[in-house]
C-alpha cells in the first residue's frame, strides 16, 4: 500500500519486545479509511503480539511509530488509544461475572465522552445495535462473557465495536470457533464499520471470513515480519499451498 502521507493508521518500523525477546521485527502497515487488511500467518509468528502492542499492552515494549489519524499514539496508555479511536477485538475475551453487557458498554461510552450518558438514549442505541446485528435483546442484561459460547463472545466484541464506533478496528482471530450464523453476524458488523469509514485489520488463519468481508490487501506475517502482501487472491493461495513456501527472503517492505 503506497504511503499517501496521512493514512488513518500509520504503523512504521515497529518492533515489539516481551522483556528482552524481540517478537515483532520491523513492521510497516498503512491503512486508509474504509479499507480492510487481512493478516495471515502461522501460529507463533507474532500476529497477536503485534495487535496487543498496538493497543498498548503494558507488558510489551513497542519501538517505532504508531499514528492514528495523524496523531502519534505509541507512548499513550491503552485507555487513551481507545479514546482516540483504536479498538482491539480479543482472540480470547475474558468473563466478568457481575457486570452486565449493557452496564459495561455504557461505562465505556461515558469514559470516552467524559460525562454521563442519558439512560434512555443509551437503551435506544443499544437496542438498535442489537437489532441491526441480529442479536437477541436480552443479550444486554447478561454478565460479560459469563457462560457465553465462543460465538456469543465474538458477537459481544462486534457489539462493542458497533457502539463505540472506532476509527481503527483490529480484530484478532475474531472468526475462530464460529458457526455459520455467528460468522455472518460478525461479518455484518465488520462490513458496517468499513462502510462507515473505519480502517479494519483482520488477523485470521482462514479464508472463510474473507468470503464475507472482502479484503483490500492480504499480508503474510511470518517470523515477526510482513513478508508478502497482495490482493484477496493471496488468501486463497495460502489456503491451497500453506506458509512453508513463503520466507523472509520474500520480504516486501511493510506490506507496501
Amino acid at each position: 500500500m503506497a504511503d499517501t502521507g496521512k493514512p488513518l493508521l500509520g504503523v512504521r518500523d515497529v518492533e515489539v519486545y516481551a522483556k528482552d525477546k524481540r517478537i515483532v521485527k520491523g513492521v510497516t502497515l498503512l491503512v486508509e479509511a474504509g479499507e480492510v487488511h487481512a493478516i495471515m500467518g502461522p501460529n507463533g509468528s507474532g500476529k497477536s503480539t503485534f495487535a496487543s502492542a498496538l493497543a498498548g499492552h503494558p507488558l510489551l515494549t513497542l519501538k517505532g511509530s504508531v499514528r492514528l489519524d495523524g496523531e502519534e499514539v505509541s507512548e499513550m496508555p491503552p485507555d487513551e488509544r481507545a479514546r482516540r479511536g483504536f479498538f482491539l477485538g480479543f482472540q480470547y475475551p475474558v468473563a466478568v461475572p457481575g457486570v452486565t453487557v449493557a452496564g459495561f458498554i455504557k461505562a465505556a461510552l461515558e469514559a470516552r465522552q467524559d460525562g454521563p450518558l442519558s439512560l434512555m438514549a443509551f437503551r435506544k442505541q443499544l437496542s438498535a445495535a442489537l437489532t441491526d446485528l441480529g442479536i437477541p435483546q436480552e443479550f444486554g442484561s447478561r454478565y460479560i462473557n459469563d457462560g457465553f459460547s465462543g460465538g456469543e463472545k465474538k458477537r459481544l466484541e462486534i457489539l462493542q465495536m458497533r457502539l463505540l464506533s472506532p476509527k481503527v478496528v483490529f480484530l484478532d482471530e475474531i472468526d475462530s470457533g464460529l458457526d455459520i450464523d455467528a460468522l455472518k453476524t460478525v461479518a455484518r458488523g465488520i462490513n458496517q464499520a468499513k462502510d462507515e469509514g473505519a480502517g479494519v485489520v483482520l488477523v485470521t488463519h482462514y479464508q472463510r471470513i474473507l468470503d464475507h468481508v472482502k479484503p483490500d490487501v492480504v499480508h503474510v506475517f511470518k517470523d515477526g515480519r510482513i513478508v508478502k502482501s497482495g490482493g484477496p487472491e493471496q488468501a486463497l493461495e495460502l489456503e491451497a499451498k500453506g506458509y512453508e513456501g513463503i520466507g523472509v527472503s520474500d520480504l516486501q517492505a511493510g506490506g507496501i
